[in-house]
């Protein structure tokens, strides 16, 4: 059986960081289900694309998923804060064990959810890193625990791939990053 991932698309949502996690983790044969938040399955990027959503998250949210996606953007985050349903289904994420992957300003989503452990490692865009209740690291990725994130688009690759190693395995991921040309792994 293979894992099974949700990626929320909110209006506003960062562009390369959403498409990079969707097709990284179908490259690796991850069940993939992109789900707006709005409801309606035309969801709008940050630079004006329009994504056709899979599902609502309104009709998906129930599902068992072995990690939740949140790609970042401004004003895409902000929604993503603005759902208490979202904050609910992370809580219950958290619960259960599953993964919950967040990239670029999203991360503070994960805080205001309630759902990071004190101490728990965490890195994010620059500017939403006094958003966060805890020390931002630096670097493109940090995983810890149950929990991965993402600094930016420039990082959406090498998130989306250590999504991938989490959800399946290092072989597995080594030979999406060999086929996609990309060295992030080495």
């Amino acid at each position: 059986m293979s894992a099974k991932a949700l990626i929320v698309l909110a209006d506003g949502f960062e562009d390369v960081e959403a498409v990079a996690a969707i097709d990284v983790l179908r490259r690796g044969g991850v069940e993939v289900v992109t789900a707006s938040l709005s409801g309606a399955r035309e969801v709008r990027s940050a630079h004006g694309v329009v994504m056709l959503a899979d599902a609502s998250f309104a009709d998906v949210s129930g599902e068992v998923y072995n990690a939740i996606v949140l790609p970042g953007g401004g004003e895409g985050t902000q929604n993503l804060k603005a759902s208490a349903e979202l904050a609910e289904r992370l809580r219950r994420q958290k619960e259960d064990g599953g993964l919950l992957c967040a990239i670029c300003a999203a991360p503070t989503v994960l805080v205001e959810a309630g759902v990071l452990d004190e101490g728990q490692h965490v890195t994010c865009y620059p500017t939403c890193a006094l958003d966060l209740d805890r020390p931002c690291a630096g670097v493109p990725v940090v995983a810890d625990g149950n929990v991965i994130t993402g600094q930016a688009p420039g990082s959406a690759v090498l998130f989306a791939l250590v999504v991938l190693q989490a959800l399946t395995d290092e072989k597995n991921a080594a030979k999406v990053a060999r086929g996609m040309v990309t060295d992030v792994l080495d």
